[in-house]
């Protein structure tokens, strides 16, 4: 049996770092998603809505599907996701968020003789 006709699986790794600044429309946005949402019990309804309230990366994170990234891309299924929001200090400036040196590539560039 060949490479290609066997499974072989890919973690998929996203960072983004998002700025809120339409708290009220993220709100109103999942507690709509909440809402629409037809298999949730009406008591776990009641808690996710008291929390998108008072905290807006629970909002979001009612709002965001994993799935919806990979929908549309032929040969692959689904076999697992998880995700998290959580509100962060977020400096543009420092190297913690400097995303093009994570792989050490343009260190390594910088480095040759």
């Amino acid at each position: 049996m060949s490479t290609s006709d066997t499974a072989r699986y890919v973690r998929l790794r996203v960072d983004v770092v998002l700025e809120i600044d339409g708290p009220t429309e993220l709100v109103e946005a999942a507690e709509a998603r909440i809402d629409a949402d037809e298999f949730m019990p009406e008591e776990e309804r009641a808690h996710a809505r008291a929390a998108v309230r008072e905290d807006d990366a629970e909002a979001l994170a009612h709002l965001v599907e994993p799935f919806d990234l990979i929908r549309d891309v032929p040969g692959i299924e689904m076999v697992q996701a998880s995700w998290s929001s959580e509100e962060i200090e977020y400096d543009p400036d420092a190297l913690e968020w400097d995303l093009g040196e994570e792989d050490g590539t343009e260190d390594d560039e910088d480095d040759r003789p």
